[in-house]
C-alpha cells in the first residue's frame, strides 16, 4: 500500500452498509411502508379524480374565483390568464395532475408540520433535537431521496408525493416555530390575565398573530413541492414534470418548453394565491374573508334583496 495514496482504498464501506440496511428494512418492514402509503393514496386519488374529471372550463372558473376571493380581481385575472395559457398549450390534464400532487403534499405538510412547529416553539429541548433533522432534510440533494423512496414505496405518483412531502416539510415547521416565538409576550400575558387557558391562548391569540408567518412557511412548502416536480418524474410521477423529462430524453425542445412553461404558470398561480391567504384582516381593511371577493359580492346582493 502506498502511504501517499492512502485514500485510494475504501476504508469505511458506508455505501454497502446503507444498502444492507435498506434491504433489511424492505425485507422485514415493507408492510409498514405500504400502510404509510394509504392516506397519501386516498387524498391524492380524491384530488386527482376531482381535478382531472371535472370539465376544463368549470375548473378554470373555480380557480379564477378562488384567486379572486383570495387576492382580488387583479389576482383572479392573472390566474385566469395563466391557466388559460396552460390549457391552450395542451397541458391542462398534466397541470391538474401536478396540482393534485402539490395540494396533497401541502395538506400533509400542514397537518404534520404546523403542530411540530407549535410544539417546537413551546419546548426548547424538542426544538434542539428536531433542528438537526430539518437541516439534514434540507441539505440532502433532492435526487438522493429517490433511491430509498423507490426501494421502500416503489414508483408512481404516491411515491412522488411522499418524496416531495419529505423534501418540502422543513419550511412550514421552521416558520411555524418562528411565528409562535415572535408573538409578543405581553399579548400572551394579557390573555392569561383575562383567564384564558393555554389552549385558548394558543388558538385565539398566538396562532392568529403568527398566521402570516405560518402562511409564509406554507408558501415556501408549495414552492419546494413544485421544484420537485421534474425530479420526482424520474420515478414515474406523471404531470408536467413528466413532459419535461420526456422532452429532455427525446431532445424534443417543444415538449420540454410546454412542460416548463406550464410549471412556471402554475407556480405563479399557486404562489400568489397562497400569499394572499396569508394577508391579515388588518391589511384587508378590517374585513372578514367572506366580506370581499365573489362571496362578498353575493352576500351584498342577497342582503339588498
Amino acid at each position: 500500500m502506498d502511504l501517499w495514496d492512502i485514500f485510494d482504498k475504501e476504508w469505511v464501506p458506508v455505501g454497502a452498509w446503507v444498502e444492507q440496511f435498506l434491504n433489511w428494512v424492505v425485507s422485514n418492514f415493507r408492510f409498514i411502508f405500504q400502510a404509510i402509503k394509504v392516506p397519501f393514496d386516498f387524498v391524492l386519488s380524491g384530488l386527482e379524480d376531482t381535478l382531472t374529471g371535472a370539465p376544463d372550463l368549470v375548473m378554470l372558473a373555480v380557480i379564477t374565483l378562488v384567486a379572486w376571493q383570495a387576492g382580488g380581481r387583479r389576482l383572479g385575472l392573472i390566474s385566469a390568464s395563466c391557466m388559460l395559457a396552460i390549457g391552450l398549450m395542451g397541458a391542462w390534464e398534466e397541470s391538474m395532475t401536478t396540482l393534485s400532487i402539490v395540494l396533497t403534499c401541502v395538506v400533509f405538510c400542514s397537518i404534520i408540520g404546523i403542530p411540530l412547529g407549535v410544539v417546537a416553539a413551546k419546548r426548547d429541548r424538542f426544538w434542539y433535537v428536531l433542528q438537526p433533522f430539518l437541516d439534514l432534510m434540507q441539505t440532502i440533494p433532492s435526487f438522493v431521496y429517490l433511491v430509498p423512496i423507490v426501494m421502500l414505496f416503489s414508483i408512481g405518483n404516491v411515491s412522488g408525493v411522499i418524496v416531495t412531502f419529505i423534501y418540502a416539510l422543513p419550511p412550514v415547521v421552521r416558520l411555524t416555530n418562528l411565528g409562535i416565538r415572535q408573538v409578543r409576550p405581553d399579548m400572551v400575558e394579557a390573555a392569561r390575565a383575562f383567564g384564558a387557558s393555554k389552549r385558548q391562548t394558543l388558538y385565539k391569540v398566538e396562532l392568529p398573530l403568527a398566521m402570516p408567518t405560518i402562511m409564509a412557511g406554507v408558501n415556501q412548502t408549495i414552492m419546494m413541492a413544485l421544484s420537485m416536480v421534474v425530479v420526482s418524474s424520474m420515478i414515474s410521477v406523471t404531470g408536467l414534470g413528466q413532459m419535461v423529462l420526456r422532452g429532455i430524453g427525446r431532445l424534443d425542445m417543444g415538449l420540454a418548453t410546454v412542460g416548463g412553461l406550464g410549471i412556471v404558470f402554475l407556480a405563479v398561480v399557486i404562489d400568489r394565491v397562497s400569499q394572499s391567504f396569508g394577508i391579515s384582516a388588518r391589511d384587508r381593511g378590517h374585513k372578514k374573508w367572506y366580506e370581499t371577493g365573489p362571496i362578498g359580492f353575493l352576500r351584498s346582493k342577497i342582503l339588498k334583496n
